[in-house]
């Protein structure tokens, strides 16, 4: 790929030549290919950013459908153990960096606190036994927690990401504390989940990022990205709970779909992973030359169907 970031994977860098051929092949046939050629690398970008998660949701369901009820090794240390080899065999074939390892790092540790606490509260359970794990918290769960992290990560350099009236890093590093904070808080005193919401769109309400597909940025309000990666995530966690990875109270009899209450603590739960990832990778603005052209101005040198 041409974008700068393909220097960091050389399983991505040794396609460049590939790519650049059905590039150029599919622009040739004019706006509707390059509209196509877009789609199609799009969904590749977002596949290898998605790599860690989805290793770990086939896990999860290759586990649940075929793991051994009588194994000597129970489901939850096999998933540790197949987590940590997978992180070593992305690290070994470079398919992963040493920044997105610390990252995950940093997100297993956020994540498996506030599994302890959740857990203890009741919030959700995890029915199987296992050897390796503190409290009633399998270690395997951090690396959930930290599928979050490794995407955003990937994500970030993948696309080039650029911002428009961003708001101070220390504005959302207290946002993220205090979202953090009111995880275990709200179980002792009101929720305030609905002020931090608000919070959010205040400092998030003028925000856009700028997002390289190709040659050209293309922009989104960022809030409505949190909206649709926290979708994502819920969706990866019905397939964690049809998997029996882990169970809410009203799943105790049979599997359910997961309310969609629950995306709202996704959303907040994105903010704090943004944030974290933001922390690395300082967010940076988009230059006025890298704008998106408006119709009528260089339109017909783009190589883009929208702005």
């Amino acid at each position: 790929m041409n974008h700068p970031a393909a220097n960091d994977w050389p399983l991505i860098a040794g396609l460049q030549a590939w790519e650049s051929r059905l590039a150029n092949r599919l622009a040739s046939r004019g706006r509707f290919g390059v509209a196509l050629y877009e789609f199609f690398r799009f969904g590749v970008k977002q596949a290898w950013a998605c790599l860690f998660g989805g290793l770990m949701c086939a896990l999860l369901l290759a586990t649940h459908w075929w793991y051994p009820s009588d194994a000597w090794l129970s489901r939850y240390d096999f998933l540790t153990l197949a987590a940590l080899g997978i992180q070593a065999l992305l690290l070994a074939l470079r398919m992963e960096t040493w920044s997105e390892a610390r990252v995950i790092l940093m997100f297993h540790v956020v994540g498996t606190g506030m599994e302890i606490f959740k857990t203890a509260a009741g919030s959700w359970i995890y029915p199987e036994a296992s050897v390796l794990r503190i409290g009633g918290v399998p270690l395997f769960t951090g690396f959930m927690y930290a599928a979050v992290g490794s995407y955003l990560a990937r994500v970030w350099r993948l696309f080039d990401f650029r911002f428009q009236a961003h708001p101070p890093l220390l504005a959302t590093v207290a946002l993220s504390v205090l979202i953090y904070v009111n995880f275990f808080a709200h179980h002792f005193i009101m929720d305030m989940r609905w002020a931090l919401f608000a919070l959010t769109a205040v400092l998030f309400a003028r925000t856009w990022v700028y997002f390289r597909i190709w040659r050209d940025y293309r922009r989104m309000p960022l809030l409505l990205g949190f909206v649709l990666v926290a979708l994502f995530i819920w969706f990866a966690e019905n397939i964690g709970t049809f998997a029996n990875a882990w169970r809410y109270p009203n799943q105790s009899h049979a599997w359910q779909w997961v309310s969609l209450a629950k995306l709202g603590s996704w959303f907040l739960l994105m903010i704090i992973s943004y944030v974290m990832v933001s922390v690395v990778n300082r967010p940076r603005q988009i230059a006025v030359g890298d704008l998106p052209q408006k119709p009528g101005k260089g339109a017909e040198n783009a190589p883009s169907l929208i702005s």
